[in-house]
C-alpha cells in the first residue's frame, strides 16, 4: 500500500493546475458557516488567475445555492461557476435526456423538505402528487429535519415500492456534515429504496454528466490541469477518478470520525491509507481542510 501524500495547504500543489472543481458541504462550509481559511484560499486562487467551479450534491437549484453562499460570506466574485445535483435534476425533468426519464410520467411524489421545492415547482410538464397512490414517480431530495433517521422514512419508502414507483434521487450523498454533525442525505434513502426492490436513477457526483458540465463551465482546460477537491471518497474522489482528473481528499469532512483526527490536523497515515485502500478510490493527496 503506497502512502498517500499529506499536504498542509493548497499552495503546495496549486501550480500543477489551472482549474479547480470544489465541493461545498464538508469543504467550503459545514452547512452553517465557511470553514476557517476557505475564503482566504479562494481569494488566493483568484489572485493567481485560477478558474474555480463549485460542484455540489445539494438537491436544490443554482440560485438557491448561490444565495446560501452569499449569506455565509462566500461572494460570487470568489468563483467562476457553480453547478448542483438539484440543477441537474431540474434539467432532466424539464428536458428528459433518455427513455428512462421520458417514461417517468407527469405526477411526482416529493420526499424532501420545502426548501428543495425549486427542483420541480416551476416545471411546466410536472405536477406534485400528495400521496404515492396519486404519483407516477418519486423525487427524492432528502430528509425534512436533520434529526430524522432512515427508520423514520421506512413507511413511505415501502409504500412507494409497493406502488412500483421509479425514484429520481437529486443527491447521491449518503451523509453530510452539518455544524459538525453527520446527517443522512437523499442517497441513503435511495440506497434503502433499492434494498426494498425499488428502481433508482441518480443526478450528481460521482456520475459523469455533472463533471462534463463542469468542464464546460471551466472552459478549454486539459483534464490533467484540473483538480477536484472533496471530502467523500465515494462521490468526490470516485467521480474525479472516473472523469479522468486528479482528486484531493479533505480529511476534515465526512470521514473525520472514521479517521479519528481532530479538525484541522492530519489523520494517522496508516488509518488514512487503509480507508483509501478499502474504498477503491484514489486521491493524489490529502489535506485537513481547504486552506492555503
Amino acid at each position: 500500500m503506497t502512502a498517500l501524500p499529506l499536504i498542509d495547504g493548497l499552495s503546495a500543489i496549486v501550480d500543477r493546475y489551472d482549474g479547480f472543481i470544489l465541493d461545498l458541504w464538508g469543504v467550503i462550509h459545514d452547512g452553517v458557516r465557511p470553514y476557517p481559511g476557505v475564503v482566504h484560499c479562494l481569494t488566493e486562487l483568484r489572485n493567481r488567475g485560477k478558474r474555480v467551479c463549485l460542484l455540489s450534491n445539494a438537491p436544490r437549484r443554482v440560485p438557491a445555492a448561490v444565495a446560501k453562499l452569499n449569506d455565509m460570506g462566500v461572494d460570487v466574485d470568489l468563483y467562476d461557476a457553480i453547478f448542483t445535483s438539484g440543477e441537474a435534476t431540474y434539467e432532466a425533468l424539464l428536458d428528459p435526456p433518455d427513455e428512462w426519464h421520458q417514461g417517468l410520467g407527469r405526477n411526482l411524489f416529493h420526499i424532501g423538505p420545502p426548501r428543495d421545492n425549486d427542483v420541480y415547482e416551476t416545471l411546466p410538464n410536472r405536477r406534485r402528487a400528495h400521496t404515492p397512490d396519486q404519483a407516477d414517480f418519486v423525487l427524492n431530495t432528502g430528509i425534512d429535519d436533520f434529526d430524522e433517521t432512515l427508520a423514520d422514512y421506512e413507511p413511505v419508502l415501502t409504500a412507494c415500492v409497493e406502488r412500483r414507483l421509479p425514484m429520481l434521487c437529486a443527491n447521491p450523498d449518503l451523509v453530510v456534515v452539518v455544524d459538525n454533525k453527520l446527517v443522512i442525505c437523499a442517497g441513503e434513502l435511495a440506497r434503502r429504496y433499492e434494498d426494498l426492490g425499488g428502481e433508482v436513477r441518480y443526478h450528481g457526483k460521482p456520475h459523469a454528466p455533472v463533471y462534463r458540465r463542469c468542464f464546460q463551465l471551466l472552459g478549454d482546460l486539459a483534464p490533467s490541469r484540473i483538480l477536484a477537491v472533496g471530502d467523500s471518497l465515494r462521490t468526490d474522489i470516485a467521480g474525479a477518478n472516473e472523469a479522468g482528473i486528479d482528486g484531493l481528499l479533505v480529511t476534515g469532512g465526512i470521514h473525520r470520525e472514521e479517521l479519528g483526527a481532530n479538525w484541522g490536523s492530519h489523520p494517522d497515515p496508516q488509518s488514512l491509507g487503509q480507508l483509501v485502500e478499502t474504498s477503491g478510490h484514489r486521491p493524489v493527496a490529502a489535506i485537513p481542510g481547504l486552506r492555503w
